[in-house]
């Protein structure tokens, strides 16, 4: 899974609406903790506000933004907006309802559109003159005005039983599900409905906007999702600049076939026309029909028949200023979902397509074009370990803007497009804006001004790790690069605690990240070193070096960890190597399970959180199947085996139990339908059945993530108390 993706979902998630207390809805607000330590605490992590969505103004003199709040005591969220001044003065809380507040959007430079309640509401931006402009009872998830205000897309679920059949009217109590093909649950839910984009007139009557209740879909009810499950939303939708066409992305498979393809298009949807054009494939173009028994592995990289039909990924349509040009994200081969995402520009007239980010050898996480007549786009990227901000010209010419520690978020134009509205954080710094004055010429002189604190407060009271990078010798004679992390108040001639942090993905990159479950801030605030690889399978390092995972798990990745952890034990004289222990989520747990069987006496602990255990369960245990033909190469029961799939499943941990000689921990979440709850329940059941101790924490009510705050204190608890236990003594 993409972290840009994990990222975004996270700072999303609305946990429900707000309950009465003493008969008094009252809203989650920021939380002014006093904190009574000077080291982070689950506690004092989960007191932080987090910043997700926001916009300027169109005259670049106000910025509105959404942070969430969280309560630990009713285990709950709340999300509210705020408005401020472009420099970030004058911060004022536009939410007065005890309902979230949520994806603000300009109307024009004093008026704004949000949704509370499922329903689509305006304000002016002092947040006065509140009036609900939709009547769907509740249905609206998300939104879009055209730039002429005549037109709005609303994102809404319709019923879908196409793969799950409809029960019985005659039988409204029954809770069985009938499926008839793949694809009958999805991340953490399954597949009764599907979202689709509807537009709407809009009518202005002076202060007063309303939405007609008479809305068309522009997929005419065809049985496709419109944005795409599980982390799409509006960003998959633009609209043109003379407000006449919708772009939109959408995968048009349903069951086995959607199952086993990666292949989404943009569509060009006319307005007045009802029609409808692919972008990515020419009319006649014939989608090939995969055998999902078989390697996908047939597609070489930059295959003219890749280009020209777009087989991979391609979302996140953006017009350009002068509404000649679309651009998207896209990747090169179907069935990988890591592939590198590119930049296809699109020219409406002439049907032509040109890939302009070839030289940067790594992913386009997000991307705005410029304001100008250069034709330019801004994007974020990642380049060995931080995620920084580039800009390319039509000519495919790239120029690297910032050059920081850090790792940059969605990017906004603002102030006529003179500058950028960016998101910024780090291993020791949640998300905060910044305003960014871009210099192409001279890159040097971009300048990068911060305008949010949100979290000055909290982190005033804390004592901060000290970030390092090295770069060690791999088995193979290549550099790789591992962050280490330092407890507060580190001493160079102590002996600590150490951890090897696994990664998950498996392409996802060891970056500046800040998470609120695995967050390094606090694992070295409790005592431990963190040493964190940027091991074979992570972009940001070039293509050669991020390819080398897929068919090869237990192979080149596993060595650069031991690489990586042997470096540090030998090298850094404060890592005490006889404390050391190895945790990971994800592909991380699966590289922790491996690793427990495999790791020759280096750890004294594991922890391993919704990793997979047993690969050929895992091969059809998930949802999306791409993901298993790609990475393992081949179905565990073909006789003849692919050399890459055979080496996958001969190296399932599972099969190394054995050797297991560590205590453990697992944790699993029940809702997980991307890699299941018996995969964790399985490797504990195996570690107690051959006497090792071993604990198991699972999650009835949690995804691949853990979400709700109550679950997330015991989840950091847990973690710690399991590490002191063996790392600690």
């Amino acid at each position: 899974m993409k972290k840009t993706m994990i990222i975004a979902a996270m700072a999303l998630w609305s946990f429900g609406s707000i309950q009465a207390q003493d008969n008094v809805a009252r809203p989650i607000l920021k939380n002014n903790i006093k904190l009574n330590s000077n080291r982070m605490t689950p506690e004092a992590l989960w007191a932080m506000g987090r910043i997700s969505s926001y916009a300027a103004s169109p005259d670049g003199k106000h910025i509105v933004y959404q942070v969430g709040y969280y309560s630990v005591k009713e285990n709950k969220s709340h999300h509210v907006l705020y408005m401020m001044n472009a420099d970030g003065s004058g911060q004022q809380l536009l939410t007065k309802s005890s309902k979230s507040e949520t994806d603000a959007a300009w109307l024009s430079s004093d008026e704004l559109a949000y949704l509370s309640g499922g329903e689509i509401w305006t304000m002016k931006l002092d947040g006065t003159n509140r009036q609900q402009a939709t009547n769907t009872d509740g249905a609206v998830e998300g939104f879009k005005f055209s730039p002429d205000l005549s037109k709005v897309i609303i994102l809404k679920s319709k019923p879908f039983h196409k793969i799950i059949k409809e029960n019985p009217s005659d039988l409204p109590k029954a809770t069985g599900r009938l499926v008839s093909d793949l694809m009958y649950r999805h991340w953490d839910h399954y597949v009764e409905s599907i979202m689709h984009p509807y537009v709407a007139d809009v009518t202005v009557n002076g202060n007063t906007i309303a939405i007609s209740k008479n809305m068309v879909d522009i997929l005419e009810d065809e049985p496709y999702e419109c944005p795409m499950e599980p982390f799409g939303g509006i960003e998959q939708l633009d609209w043109s600049k003379d407000s006449k066409q919708i772009a939109y992305t959408c995968r048009k498979k349903t069951g086995r076939e959607y199952s086993i393809s990666t292949d989404s298009d943009i569509y060009l949807y006319t307005i007045n026309t009802k029609k409808t054009e692919n972008l990515c494939k020419p009319a006649n173009y014939k989608s090939p029909d995969f055998d999902a028994t078989k390697s996908l592995k047939n597609q070489p990289v930059n295959a003219p028949e890749n280009l020209k039909n777009n087989v991979g990924y391609d979302q996140n349509p953006k017009f350009s200023p002068d509404g000649r040009f679309v651009a998207w994200q896209s990747m090169e081969r179907d069935g990988y979902e890591a592939d590198r995402n590119r930049l296809c520009v699109y020219e409406i007239a002439t049907g032509q397509k040109r890939y302009i980010t070839e030289s940067f050898d790594s992913d386009v996480d997000d991307f705005v074009w410029s304001d100008n007549k250069d034709a330019m786009i801004y994007f974020t990227g990642v380049w060995h370990a931080t995620v920084n901000l580039y800009a390319v010209n039509w000519k495919g010419e790239l120029k690297q803007l910032s050059n920081t520690w850090d790792d940059f978020g969605s990017i906004q134009l603002m102030n006529n497009g003179k500058q950028l509205l960016m998101e910024r954080h780090n291993y020791i710094s949640p998300a905060d804006l910044y305003i960014v004055t871009p210099n192409y010429k001279k890159p040097e002189k971009t300048t990068i001004t911060q305008i949010t604190f949100e979290n000055k407060h909290i982190l005033d009271q804390l004592d901060k790790p000290k970030i390092q990078q090295r770069w060690a010798k791999t088995t193979d004679g290549k550099e790789l690069l591992y962050w280490i992390i330092l407890p507060p108040d580190f001493d160079e001639t102590k002996k600590y605690p150490t951890l090897l942090f696994c990664e998950g993905g498996p392409q996802s990159p060891v970056s500046q990240f800040w998470s609120y479950r695995w967050n390094f801030m606090i694992m070295a605030s409790q005592g431990y070193v963190v040493i964190a690889p940027n091991r074979r399978g992570l972009p940001g390092f070039g293509h050669e070096w991020c390819e080398a995972i897929s068919g090869d798990w237990t192979g080149q990745c596993i060595n650069d960890y031991l690489s990586a952890i042997d470096d540090a034990a030998n090298n850094l004289a404060y890592v005490d190597r006889d404390r050391m222990g190895a945790v990971g989520a994800s592909f991380g747990g699966f590289s922790v399970y491996y690793l427990a069987g495999h790791h020759n006496k280096r750890f004294k602990a594991f922890i391993a959180h919704d990793g997979a255990f047993n690969l050929e369960s895992m091969y059809t245990d998930t949802e999306e199947n791409w993901f298993s033909n790609w990475e393992y190469d081949d179905a565990y029961w073909n006789k003849d085996l692919t050399p890459n799939a055979k080496r996958t499943y001969e190296n399932s941990p599972h099969r190394f139990v054995d050797k297991w000689d560590t205590p453990i921990l697992c944790i699993h979440g029940e809702l997980d339908y991307r890699i299941n709850a018996n995969q964790g329940m399985g490797a504990f059941n195996s570690a107690r059945m051959r006497g090792i101790p071993a604990e198991l924490l699972i999650f009835p009510d949690e995804n691949h993530w853990v979400l709700k705050p109550q679950n997330g204190i015991l989840w950091q608890r847990t973690f710690f108390n399991w590490l002191d236990r063996w790392l600690k003594k």
